[in-house]
């Protein structure tokens, strides 16, 4: 007498997890354990935290669940970015739209929109003007927009394909003091010269030939928003001259850039005839920002 196969066992949250991070440390995925609950935590619709709960109460997951985290954990393993696969990229308190496209902002760029809003904050007129240049997702105007109510912000990008996912973010996001305009950073906001408090900008810096180790950098951030000419600092030169153009005397300029950037960029500002170039590091001590003061 036969009888039917015995029925495989439900798989577990715990179990699910422990395969990805296996799959994605094979592939060489940075930090494996995070983006494994991150993405079940997409297919599940929930937090992270509700996600590694489930994992310590021994839960079960559906069959639909399993074959769709597989995918989303297949993906990853591409080295497609969690960003891309999950549709969110978070900035400070803020979830941004972000795929295809457009610059995926990074951590390290929080601390430059705090140098920004410290600037900010710190200009004593009741409606400071903020300058974003080169926005991509919004991330940095939208930072400074939200965290200093009272200031008027104004961003450009130029490329349509990120300015498409910037109006996203305006629009997710509702903040009125924010005015966005597709546009080189060269050209924009003639309307504002000599009135402005802070201009910010995170723009292409890489180096040329300097093609970079991650795939998710090198196979999906747009060309555009990573290359900076033979020695990177094509961009910062023409914003260099921008924000003296932009700026009010005194007024505050707060540049990304690589960590080996910091000499070159305050020679060029310097040379440009800023003051007091100064280059700050980010928190894991790598120098990541220069500011410097309108004369």
């Amino acid at each position: 007498m036969s009888h039917p196969a015995p029925r495989p066992s439900a798989v577990t949250v715990r179990t699910a997890l422990a395969d990805a991070v296996r799959v994605l440390a094979e592939a060489g995925v940075p930090d494996p354990d995070v983006d494994a609950e991150l993405l079940l935590a997409h297919v599940r619709d929930e937090s992270r935290g509700s996600v590694q709960a489930a994992a310590i109460r021994g839960d079960a997951l559906t069959p639909d669940a399993v074959d769709a985290f597989e995918a989303l954990v297949a993906r990853r393993a591409a080295r497609e970015p969690l960003q891309h696969i999950t549709g969110v990229a978070h900035f400070r308190h803020l979830e941004l739209a972000v795929g295809p496209g457009v610059f995926v902002p990074r951590p390290e760029t929080e601390m430059v929109a705090q140098l920004a809003i410290d600037a900010l904050r710190a200009d004593p007129s009741p409606e400071p003007v903020a300058v974003d240049l080169g926005t991509g997702s919004g991330a940095i105007a939208l930072a400074l927009a939200t965290e200093v109510p009272h200031a008027r912000v104004h961003a450009a990008e130029k490329s349509p394909d990120a300015f498409a996912w910037t109006t996203r973010n305006l629009e997710r996001t509702g903040a009125s003091n924010l005015r966005l305009v597709l546009a080189d950073l060269a050209d924009a906001f003639a309307d504002l010269d000599g009135t402005v408090s802070v201009v910010v900008s995170n723009p292409p810096y890489v180096p040329d030939d300097a093609i970079p180790r991650d795939p998710e950098v090198r196979l999906h951030d747009p060309a555009a928003a990573l290359y900076g000419g033979p020695d990177g600092l094509d961009v910062v030169r023409v914003l260099s001259r921008t924000a003296l153009r932009l700026l009010r005397p005194g007024g505050v300029l707060v540049i990304e850039h690589g960590e080996w950037q910091g000499a070159p960029i305050r020679e060029l500002l310097a040379g440009d005839g800023w003051r007091a170039p100064a280059t700050h590091p980010d928190l894991t001590t790598r120098d990541r920002a220069t500011t410097a003061i309108r004369p």
